[in-house]
């Protein structure tokens, strides 16, 4: 492994405390989030998760930088990161790291090295639409199954058994599922192939697999799809879940709804990812954690960058703004517009370091 500075766990304490995890950065840093001269067009597409923070992140950032401009596509983190690698975009945000064909074809595109740093850790909600019911508890087994199609309907033994003061219906379940590759499947998908117990059975994927269901394009189609059909479940950034209801999940002999702190948590079991380079601090995260207080089924959302770009005031545009994101400033606004975890301890600290490399060349 290149990296040795990141280490595999993080303080959850730290993780928590925005004064403890996002004073030290340095004075570099803050030069180039703040300093109010950088100008030209940016332009970005990726998470559609992403998008209401991104919002609220350009909204200061432009304030500060009024000659600057930064565009957003929530096209998905797939095709986010698609286009990034196509030369199309100037960066990315994406829900899951680039997997290793797609690192090596970012090196290509960028000529050297790339820079991608999480920006925030969220849960994902099991969004629901049920008559009757504002609150379910699930295990992993149990989605799992639900998603499968192998349990079918809402007063299914398996849910009933955990759920034993729900008025649950006869009604077929309606499973909604993301038709566009997504960050969020990807992510939903690994804590179930880890920790359903072979219920679901499609492994880790970033295109849902089947077409039974119905399908929505982006968060917030998956939201809007939920919320306008009866006895339907699904799956959302919880920043975005509005109204509609959510399941708590199993982990150990609990279950545990979802909260920034409690999805901040699963960072202490968050490990790098081998063989990556210094500034690319993509994480493996621990699903099958039983840890009490823990809400596994989360994403961590990344900014993916060149390390070098061949015009110095495009460098220096993407420079402050990954800078601006990875800030206290940048940070406090994410945790406050859209209910994200900040990124904590040593990752914060190595996120705002691995942004200070880029540079012309």
């Amino acid at each position: 492994m290149k990296r040795n500075t990141l280490r595999a766990s993080v303080s959850a304490a730290a993780v928590l405390s925005l004064a403890l995890v996002l004073g030290a950065c340095g004075a570099g840093n803050e030069e180039s989030s703040g300093s109010g001269d950088l100008s030209g067009t940016l332009n970005g597409a990726g998470a559609s998760s992403q998008q209401a923070t991104v919002a609220a992140w350009k909204s200061s950032f432009q304030t500060e930088n009024p000659d600057a401009t930064v565009n957003y596509d929530p096209v998905g983190s797939g095709g986010g990161r698609e286009q990034f690698i196509a030369g199309g975009v100037d960066f990315a945000g994406s829900d899951a790291p680039l997997d290793d064909e797609e690192l090596a074809a970012a090196k290509e595109r960028c000529g050297g090295e790339i820079v991608e740093v999480p920006v925030y850790v969220s849960p994902i909600a099991v969004v629901f639409n049920l008559e009757g019911v504002d609150s379910l508890n699930l295990s992993a087994q149990t989605i799992g199954a639900i998603f499968e199609g192998t349990i079918t309907t809402w007063n299914d033994p398996a849910i009933a058994a955990d759920n034993p003061d729900a008025d649950l219906p006869s009604d077929p379940i309606v499973t909604v599922h993301r038709s566009d590759d997504s960050g969020t499947t990807k992510n939903f998908t690994a804590y179930l192939e880890e920790t359903s117990g072979g219920s679901w059975t499609a492994g880790e994927v970033e295109t849902w697999p089947t077409p039974e269901g119905e399908s929505a394009q982006g968060t917030a189609g998956m939201i809007d799809r939920v919320g306008a059909t009866a006895n339907s479940i699904g799956y959302a950034d919880a920043s975005q879940a509005g109204d509609l209801s959510t399941a708590a999940v199993k982990v150990g002999e609990d279950f545990v709804e979802y909260s920034p702190e409690a999805a901040a948590a699963i960072l202490e079991k968050s490990a790098p990812i081998e063989g990556r380079g210094e500034t690319d601090l993509a994480l493996e995260i621990d699903r099958a954690t039983e840890e009490a207080g823990v809400y596994p089924v989360v994403l961590v959302s990344y900014a993916i960058a060149c390390q070098t770009y061949e015009d110095e005031a495009k460098a220096e545009l993407v420079k402050g703004w990954l800078a601006y994101l990875v800030s206290e400033e940048g940070q406090a606004k994410a945790a406050e517009d859209a209910g994200a975890a900040p990124i904590g301890g040593d990752i914060a600290t190595q996120a705002q370091d691995a942004v200070e490399t880029i540079s012309a060349g």
